[in-house]
C-alpha cells in the first residue's frame, strides 16, 4: 500500500523512472532550457555506470560522438560530449586520436559526468511503487514520497534468455549483460556463445584473445545466415533522421512491423571493423601460426534446447539449411540474445490500465506516449519502448536528443525546441501526381 499522502509530498511536473542515456537526455535539455519546469529523474544506481556488465576491453559505440545527450537539438548545451572533453582537458588528444567512434568506457564516463552534475537527477533513489490518486501520480521511493503530473519511463530493457535456459542461469550460464560483473576464468573450459550481433562479437573476440584465460574450445552460434555486418552506409543512415522517423510513425501497423524486420542489419549488425579484426585474428593464429583450430564460427544455427550433465551443459541447435540437430558440450554458455521491453516493477499498480500491442509490449503512440486509461491529463511518456512505432532508430542513441525535445515540447505545450529539419536527399512519402 502507498503511504498516507496527507502531508502533501513535493509535486513534480515530470518524474523520470531511470536515468539511462535516454532519460538523462531529457533531464539535460530540461535543466538548460526549461528551468521553470519541475523535473526529477530517479535511478537506483549509487555510482553511475552505463551497461557496466558489458564493459569489455576495446568495445566501441556504433554511433558517432556528436549523437550525444543534447547536441542534435542544442549544440550550445553545457552537457555536450565536446564540453565533457574540454572539462576533462583532453579535447585535443581526442581529436588527434582520430576516433570515428567513442569507446563504451569513455561514453559511460561522459554519462556519469552528466548524471552527477545535473541537479534534477537523483542517484541512489529507487522508485518502489507508482499509483495514481485520481489527480496525480504517487511515487514511493526508499525514503520519500512524491507526486507527479506526468511520468517518463526510461528504466531500460530486460535481458532476454530462451525459456529452456532460464532454469540454468548462473555463473556458467549467463546473459551477455552480466559478463563483466565478475572476474571469470575460462581456462581450459569449453565455451559456447549464442547470438550473432555486436554483443556476441565483442564477447567472442575477447574470449579469442584470452581475456578470461585460454579456453579449451570456443564455439560461436548465430541464428543468422552469416555473421552479418552493420549496414552503416549514407543512405541507410537516413533511417536515423527525424524526417524518416516522423513519417514512419504514421504508417499502418502491419507495414511498420514489416519495415522494421527488413531493416534489421541497419541497427543490429556487427561493425565491419570488428568482423575484420576477428577474421584477421583467426587467420593469423590458425592459418599462419598453425595453432590447432579450437575456435569455431557456426552461423545458421538456432539454439533449441539445453540440458545439464553434471557440472556441464549440452546445448542443442538446429541447422538452418538441413534441419539437423547438432550437439555442443559446454562448461560455459553465454547468451548474447538481446533484450525485451517490460514495464518496470514499480508500475505494477497501473499495469492493467496500460494497453499492449500484439507482442504484449506497452503500446506507444504519438509524442512517445503510452496508451493508458488514466485520469485527467496525467501522461506517461516512454523512451526506448516504441521500436515498432518509430522504427529502428528508437532503441539507438542517434535520435535521443530529438526524441527528448519532442517529449519536452509536448509536455510544456510550447515549442521550446526547433524540431524542423530541411528535406534530405531521399523522398520517403508518396508524392502527388503531376498535372499533365
Amino acid at each position: 500500500m502507498l503511504p498516507n499522502m496527507a502531508d502533501t509530498p513535493e509535486l513534480l511536473d515530470l518524474a523520470g523512472i531511470g536515468a539511462g542515456p535516454f532519460n538523462l537526455s531529457i533531464a539535460a535539455l530540461a535543466a538548460d532550457r526549461l528551468p521553470t519546469l519541475s523535473t526529477r529523474f530517479f535511478d537506483r544506481q549509487q555510482r553511475y555506470a552505463w551497461h557496466e556488465g558489458m564493459m569489455l576491453p576495446d568495445t566501441h559505440l556504433q554511433t558517432g560522438f556528436l549523437k550525444d545527450l543534447v547536441t542534435g537539438i542544442d549544440p550550445t548545451s553545457r552537457w555536450s560530449f565536446l564540453n565533457y572533453l574540454v572539462q576533462h582537458r583532453r579535447f585535443y588528444r581526442f581529436l588527434n586520436a582520430e576516433l570515428s567512434t567513442v569507446s563504451r568506457a569513455e561514453f559511460s564516463d561522459y554519462l556519469r559526468w552528466a548524471a552527477e552534475g545535473l541537479d534534477n537527477v537523483w542517484l541512489n533513489h529507487s522508485v518502489r511503487e507508482i499509483d495514481h490518486d485520481g489527480e496525480h501520480f504517487c511515487l514511493r521511493t526508499d525514503t520519500r514520497t512524491f507526486r507527479a503530473r506526468h511520468l517518463c519511463l526510461g528504466s531500460g530493457k530486460t535481458p532476454w534468455l530462451p525459456t529452456f535456459a532460464c532454469e540454468y542461469q548462473g555463473e556458467r550460464c549467463l546473459h551477455a549483460e552480466s559478463i563483466a560483473w565478475h572476474a571469470r576464468d575460462f581456462t581450459n573450459q569449453r565455451v559456447v556463445i549464442v547470438g550473432g550481433g555486436q554483443s556476441g562479437a565483442d564477447i567472442f573476440i575477447n574470449a579469442l584473445r584470452g581475456h578470461w584465460g585460454p579456453p579449451k574450445s570456443l564455439h560461436w552460434l548465430s541464428r543468422r545466415r552469416n555473421f552479418q555486418p552493420l549496414d552503416e552506409t549514407a543512405f541507410t543512415n537516413e533511417y536515423f533522421t527525424p524526417g524518416y522517423t516522423s513519417q514512419f510513425a504514421e504508417l499502418d501497423e502491419r507495414v511498420r512491423h514489416r519495415e522494421v524486420s527488413a531493416q534489421k542489419y541497419a541497427s543490429d549488425g556487427i561493425t565491419p571493423a570488428a568482423l575484420t579484426e576477428i577474421y584477421q585474428t583467426l587467420y593469423h593464429r590458425f592459418d599462419v601460426m598453425n595453432e590447432p583450430r579450437w575456435a569455431h564460427l557456426l552461423p545458421h544455427r538456432e539454439a533449441v534446447n539445453m540440458t545439464r550433465t553434471g557440472d556441464a551443459f549440452v546445448l542443442e541447435a538446429r541447422h538452418g539449411t538441413t534441419d539437423l540437430l547438432e550437439r555442443f558440450d559446454a562448461d560455459v554458455v553465454i547468451f548474447a540474445t538481446g533484450f525485451e521491453s517490460r514495464l518496470p516493477e514499480c508500475m505494477a499498480p497501473l499495469a492493467d490500465r496500460i494497453s499492449r500491442d500484439e507482442q504484449g509490449a506497452p503500446s506507444v503512440g504519438r509524442h512517445f506516449l503510452l496508451d493508458w486509461q488514466g485520469d485527467g491529463d496525467s501522461r506517461i511518456y516512454a523512451v526506448n519502448a516504441g521500436r515498432t512505432r518509430y522504427g529502428i532508430a528508437e532503441p539507438q542513441l542517434s535520435l535521443m536528443a530529438w526524441r527528448s525535445a519532442v517529449i519536452l515540447n509536448h509536455l510544456s505545450g510550447q515549442a521550446h525546441f526547433d524540431l524542423d529539419d530541411d528535406p534530405g536527399p531521399v523522398t520517403w512519402s508518396p508524392q502527388g501526381r503531376e498535372s499533365s
